[in-house]
């Protein structure tokens, strides 16, 4: 079960955030990553993941540090329930595999011609990973704004604890958080200032933005 929770910021907020979280010395700076990911479908249109009775995001992720050009590849699956808004934190289910990612490339051709998954959508950011043994703190650049994702880590101590204790520390407010996912945000954005909507959310294409 993951517990987090993820606010949103415009573009100008972006170097503050990072230079915020440098300066505590109890969290490690892991770097700055270009991932790109690809979200699929289900084969069959009555067990759709986006359906309301599902409610899930089946996902493939290639990350590289743009710094070292480590990279890295995982699956994941990321699944609302009746009591993920309830509560101070979204608790979410979420599964991951890592793979390869030499092998992204064949990894697409299985999923989409032998399992026949449909490809829904992607999106590229820029994430930046502080965390320590209790937490991991990411800012995100999106196309379309910036986000800062809080998300528990520790085995020992209550999540909503450890979130709480962070929020507090950077000074933000529990009620501020946006509890819905990056697709939630960027649809929102697109309707409310008239812009055209992608399915695959990339810089350099007209976007909508955080204000």
């Amino acid at each position: 079960m993951e517990s987090e929770l993820r606010y949103y910021y415009g573009f100008e907020q972006y170097q503050q955030l990072i230079n915020k979280l440098m300066q505590f010395s109890s969290l490690k700076h892991e770097g700055c990553f270009y991932e790109i990911t690809t979200q699929y479908d289900h084969p069959n249109e009555k067990d759709s993941f986006y359906s309301k009775k599902i409610d899930g995001r089946f996902r493939v992720r290639c990350s590289k540090n743009i710094e070292s050009g480590n990279s890295t590849a995982k699956i994941s699956w990321k699944k609302r329930n009746s009591n993920s808004l309830k509560g101070i934190v979204n608790k979410e289910e979420e599964i991951e595999v890592n793979f390869n990612y030499d092998d992204y490339d064949n990894l697409d051709f299985l999923l989409e011609n032998v399992i026949k998954m449909k490809k829904v959508e992607s999106y590229e950011r820029y994430r930046n990973v502080f965390d320590n043994k209790d937490i991991e703190i990411v800012v995100d650049k999106y196309p379309f704004g910036v986000a800062l994702e809080i998300e528990n880590k520790s085995k020992t101590k209550k999540a909503e604890e450890t979130i709480l204790y962070w929020i507090k520390k950077l000074g933000l407010k529990q009620e501020n958080a946006y509890r819905l996912s990056w697709d939630d945000k960027y649809t929102e954005l697109c309707k409310n200032q008239k812009i055209e909507r992608f399915k695959h959310v990339k810089f350099g294409l007209p976007m909508p933005k955080v204000i």
